[in-house]
């Protein structure tokens, strides 16, 4: 999650005091000559053609955007639940509209239940054992009935449930090229208590709970396998898009915090809150729309029966919500590029405000959204962005994410700026989670990063760089870190395996750290901001509200940034392939310095890059070479020109420690020169 120290913007900017060149001797031999030096690179293995996972064809181009016959299924759904936070039990009845836009009659379709990943026994349980979700048993999803809508008529639907996935056969097949059939399905759950992606967890002024992955969701049906059934056993999500219509009823006195709009405010909020939301939607400041003396004051609420909570989300692959008496609430207003807002709003229990606590989360999510709005040329498409203080500990879904309610100062600020981030990557930008965890995670830390250091360039250095202990590494170099934490380790996976085999301790090293400073190593060293920039925010328009494959994303680099990057794709993401630059001696012509000289280059290992070698001449003066990555296309050692005239006093290869080198104590020549 937390990357900090590359030297440009994305992992901006602790000192290069750790990478700075070092000041070598005052003297040099008339003469260095090369030495042989032993080399595990092969050329023809990095330069291959890439081996892409996913072909070209009708549905996806040859230049990684959506093909001219691209189709894609919705799923709709309406939702009314009821939650009872005596027995924490949540209920619920759910009609889904289903469009099938693929050229196939279904004669089936399959939907995930998340809530049975809690049961004994469960396939989660033996994938993880001893985790807090392996744990904590409940009974699951309890389906009570499921019935298909087609034609009018209403028939039971014959469903088998296999873990966390069921499938209904559906009485008469649904057309291909946009056919429909509803779904009705009624079920119930108990909520486990703490932790975990649904839970609950208790504080003074009562008990608060986070609801997500609370509902049968469709599973998705594409053109690169069909259904996708892989079964919940942790790892996170892959889901159609379709509108939804959802309402939740809880006793009068709880605050609902939900994805999408408050549509029937009148019914819920008092006359108080109704008027300093009105205040927040037009205050760049933040507005207080319930205090932490309303929340003590029993009269400030409704305490008798019970109030439904109705809210609407368009175009969006999934919902959650929080709901809560304990909820202290407030809301800011989002300043979006194209000159429309939306609302950045928190809850959160009162004893979240404390110093740089979760009083200070609405300006963040602000921020946040302002920022990735502007940078990934997507705006943000809905109307609110919340945050609600849970126990989930850092969970994203669309329109609203669960935080720790107990972070404060730069961790609450990583945590938002990363959790709200996700609203681009996945939630806008649908990959699949569950098959290349990557594609989310590591794009929203590469964004994260920016936006860290966009924040600490306007707040004289707070909270920047993005650095974070529990995840990542703690050096403030992340040139040196992703060696010692993937490179000296054999049994790392790549970024490109599957993400439930990895073992835990690898997920954020892999899908986050590598990943994004992959993206980095793309954008500062390699292809340049301008040419970056301009690719990655096309792939991310092109596959708004839609499903990207690894492929696709490839592609599209390849293409927009006009680069064939299959060494960097094979070498990065399909290996953990090693570099190792050093530069092994300095010869004048005729042992003359005026007649110019040649510095000897060497790859030592597998891996590839464009590099800077730096020379350094006895009066001081440096001179820059440009070595690109086509150096090594048929060579393992080769000699640069240097202009001549000027006696070297050192010459060293990525003088910057921009570079993932394994050993930078052989990137000096003398060696000595080298701190």
């Amino acid at each position: 999650m937390n990357h900090a120290g590359l030297c440009a913007l994305a992992f901006v900017s602790v000192a290069l005091a750790a990478c700075s060149a070092p000041k070598p001797p005052t003297t040099m031999s008339k003469s260095a000559p090369a030495t042989a030096t032993s080399s595990h690179f092969d050329a023809l293995a990095l330069f291959a053609p890439f081996a892409h996972q996913y072909p070209v064809n009708r549905y996806r181009a040859a230049d990684g955007r959506p093909g001219p016959d691209y189709w894609q299924n919705r799923a709709d759904y309406s939702i009314q639940a009821t939650l009872d936070p005596g027995t924490k039990v949540l209920t619920g009845s759910e009609v889904i509209t289903y469009t099938n836009n693929s050229p196939q009659a279904l004669g089936y379709v399959w939907l995930q239940l998340d809530q049975n990943i809690y049961k004994a026994g469960s396939r989660g349980s033996f994938a993880f054992p001893g985790t807090p979700d392996a744990n904590r048993q409940t009974d699951g999803d309890v389906i009570t009935a499921v019935q298909v809508e087609a034609g009018g008529s209403m028939s039971v639907a014959k469903h088998t449930i296999s873990d966390t996935r069921m499938r209904v056969d559906l009485p008469k097949p649904v057309a291909g090229n946009g056919g429909t059939v509803k779904l009705h399905i009624d079920w119930h759950y108990t909520m486990p208590e703490s932790g975990g992606r649904t839970n609950w967890y208790t504080t003074k002024d009562g008990d608060v709970f986070e609801i997500a992955q609370w509902y049968p969701r469709m599973a998705v049906y594409d053109d690169l396998r069909g259904w996708d059934t892989l079964p919940y056993v942790g790892s996170e999500f892959y889901l159609e898009y379709g509108d939804f219509d959802y309402a939740i009823t809880v006793p009068a006195n709880m605050i609902v915090a939900g994805s999408g709009e408050l549509v029937n405010p009148a019914d819920v909020l008092t006359p108080t809150e109704q008027q300093r939301l009105a205040q927040a939607r037009a205050s760049d400041a933040t507005v207080v729309i319930r205090t932490p003396e309303d929340v003590a004051n029993p009269a400030s609420r409704p305490n008798q029966g019970t109030r439904t909570w109705r809210f609407r989300m368009h175009d969006t692959r999934d919902v959650a919500f929080g709901a809560s008496a304990a909820y202290v609430w407030d809301a800011a207003r989002i300043n979006l590029p194209d000159g429309k807002h939306a609302m950045a709003q928190s809850v959160y229990p009162t004893e979240s405000i404390v110093d740089g606590g979760w009083q200070h989360s609405s300006q963040h999510i602000k921020y946040t959204v302002e920022f990735f709005s502007k940078y990934t040329g997507l705006v943000y498409p809905w109307p609110n962005a919340i945050a609600e203080a849970g126990n989930a500990g850092g969970m994203e879904y669309p329109g609203i994410v669960f935080d720790d309610w107990k972070s404060s100062g730069k961790n609450l600020f990583m945590l938002t700026v990363h959790e709200i981030g996700h609203d681009w990557y996945p939630m806008i930008v649908g990959s699949n989670e569950r098959r290349a965890a990557w594609m989310d995670e590591g794009f929203n830390t590469f964004v994260d990063a920016l936006a860290q250091a966009d924040w600490g360039k306007a707040h004289n250095g707070e909270f920047a760089p993005k650095q974070d202990g529990e995840y990542a590494p703690l050096t403030g170099d992340p040139a040196k870190d992703i060696v010692t934490q993937v490179f000296d380790d054999p049994d790392a996976p790549t970024i490109l395996a599957a993400p439930d085999v990895a073992p835990g301790k690898y997920r954020h090293p892999i899908s986050y750290f590598k990943a994004a400073y992959g993206l980095t190593l793309l954008r500062e060293v390699i292809l340049g901001p301008e040419r970056f920039d301009a690719a990655f925010t096309q792939y991310t328009r092109d596959w708004a509200f839609k499903h990207p494959s690894p492929s696709d994303f490839f592609r599209t680099m390849d293409s927009a940034a006009g680069e064939d990057l299959s060494w960097f794709w094979r070498g990065w993401f399909a290996n953990n392939w090693k570099l190792d630059l050093a530069v092994t001696g300095v010869k004048y012509a005729d042992n003359d310095p005026a007649k110019g000289a040649q510095v000897t280059v060497a790859n030592l290992e597998r891996m590839a890059m464009p590099s800077t070698l730096k020379v350094t001449f006895d009066d001081g003066s440096t001179t820059d070479v440009q070595v690109p990555v086509e150096a090594w296309m048929r060579n393992t050692e080769l000699a640069v020109s240097v202009p001549g005239g000027k006696r070297i006093k050192s010459a060293t290869i990525d003088p910057d420690g921009l570079l993932p080198d394994i050993n930078r104590a052989n990137n000096a020549f003398p060696a000595a020169s080298r701190k």
